[in-house]
């Protein structure tokens, strides 16, 4: 396949539809305008066909007529997170509290351009691709599930996926191949105790006391059970009790998050967590209450689809644009796909510190380079075009 359609490449469109989706974010299982924004852009590109699987998700379907393929599918997601954006962006959230703190609008932006080149070139193509923009992926049990519920995926047979990244050169492509995530777990401990006045302690079921031993022993899981090098992580972000310094309360409250990446240790952290609670607090004459919540399971990159995408990356911006790196300790529904359909989920680096992008995901003063979306883009069609291209 030649390269003449970089000569039509949609570059002001993709800043275009990041900018607007940027400025009216929404929330998970909330992306009603969001969505309904990016089915009418689609709507309008040539030969695309667009469904709704879920009520704030979108499908564009693109079939190919050159004859009888595989079916492909691209995946961006589209929600924002409950943070209040503190950039001086021109277009930055006119909805308070809730911002584009992740690159979500980046991964859309990237996909319709996609979607655009690729809409222009159907008479290439041999097969399907699927254009998903998926709703609720900051939010457990994240709109993975729902799609992949409606049967739209049932026959595509491999799925890409890019996530924006601040800390990498911006435009370049990274991979982790094999497990690329962590599995996000976690639970919320009422420990029910006795009160008392603090002179007078022997009368009380002290639950700040029985809590801190709990997290004492909590955090000795890892590296004492967790065999090394093998990556796990606990760790406690709640422990709220009492309001008064001379009254022992009744209740304390904890609340940790759990990352884990295989299902032997995802399973051993469970049980440690529940054994230490259930006996600490037994010791203590203590009792509880113990919601223990299992998250995204780990991506894991299928390797054919890592080197997929080396070879469009090498090919459209250059081997020197490609990188492998380590895996991450955060969390992604597209885990879900994964262990459905073979799939590589892919870091597009956002830029740098040089590049003013000082603040990781997540943060309210997160920001990108805003020209590394068109080699997203370039990489989505180019793996499409190797696939699918008519010979």
């Amino acid at each position: 396949m030649t390269t003449n359609w970089l000569e039509q490449f949609p570059q002001e469109k993709i800043i275009e539809w990041r900018r607007h989706i940027h400025q009216y974010p929404e929330l998970s299982f909330e992306e009603s305008s969001t969505s309904q924004y990016i089915a009418e852009i689609l709507a309008g590109f040539p030969n695309m066909k667009v469904i709704r699987p879920t009520k704030t998700s979108v499908v564009g379907i693109l079939q190919g007529g050159a004859g009888p393929g595989p079916t492909i599918a691209l995946r961006a997601d589209i929600d924002a997170l409950p943070i209040t954006e503190e950039t001086d962006l021109p277009f930055k959230s006119s909805v308070d509290g809730v911002m584009h703190a992740c690159g979500h609008d980046t991964h859309a932006a990237m996909l319709l351009g996609a979607a655009y080149t690729l809409s222009q070139m159907q008479a290439q193509l041999r097969g399907t691709v699927k254009f998903l923009f998926q709703h609720a992926e900051e939010k457990p049990p994240g709109g993975a599930v729902d799609v992949l519920k409606s049967g739209v995926l049932d026959d595509v047979a491999k799925i890409y996926g890019f996530h924006i990244f601040p800390g990498y050169k911006a435009g370049s492509v990274g991979i982790i191949r094999g497990i690329a995530t962590s599995a996000a777990d976690g639970f919320f401990l009422t420990i029910k105790g006795r009160g008392s006045h603090a002179s007078m302690p022997q009368l009380s079921i002290d639950p700040i006391m029985v809590g801190t031993q709990i997290v004492n022993a909590l955090y000795q899981i890892v590296s004492r059970n967790v065999t090394p090098g093998e990556n796990a992580v606990l760790s406690i972000g709640q422990f709220n009790s009492g309001n008064m310094p001379n009254v022992i309360p009744d209740t304390a409250f904890l609340s940790a998050s759990i990352r884990t990446e295989t299902d032997a240790n995802r399973k051993l952290l469970e049980s440690r967590v529940k054994s230490i609670i259930a006996n600490i607090c037994q010791m203590h004459n203590a009792q509880y209450d113990l919601d223990y919540i299992f998250g995204y399971e780990a991506v894991y990159n299928d390797n054919e689809l890592c080197d997929d995408v080396q070879r469009a990356t090498s090919k459209i911006l250059g081997p020197e644009n490609y990188f492998e790196t380590a895996k991450l300790s955060g969390s992604e529904d597209f885990a879900a796909y994964t262990k459905k359909i073979p799939g590589c989920w892919i870091i597009l680096g956002g830029g740098t510190e040089a590049d003013g992008c000082n603040y990781a995901n997540h943060h309210p003063k997160f920001q990108i380079v805003e020209s590394a979306l068109f080699n997203g883009t370039k990489v989505e069609v180019q793996l499409v075009l190797d696939q699918l291209g008519k010979k």
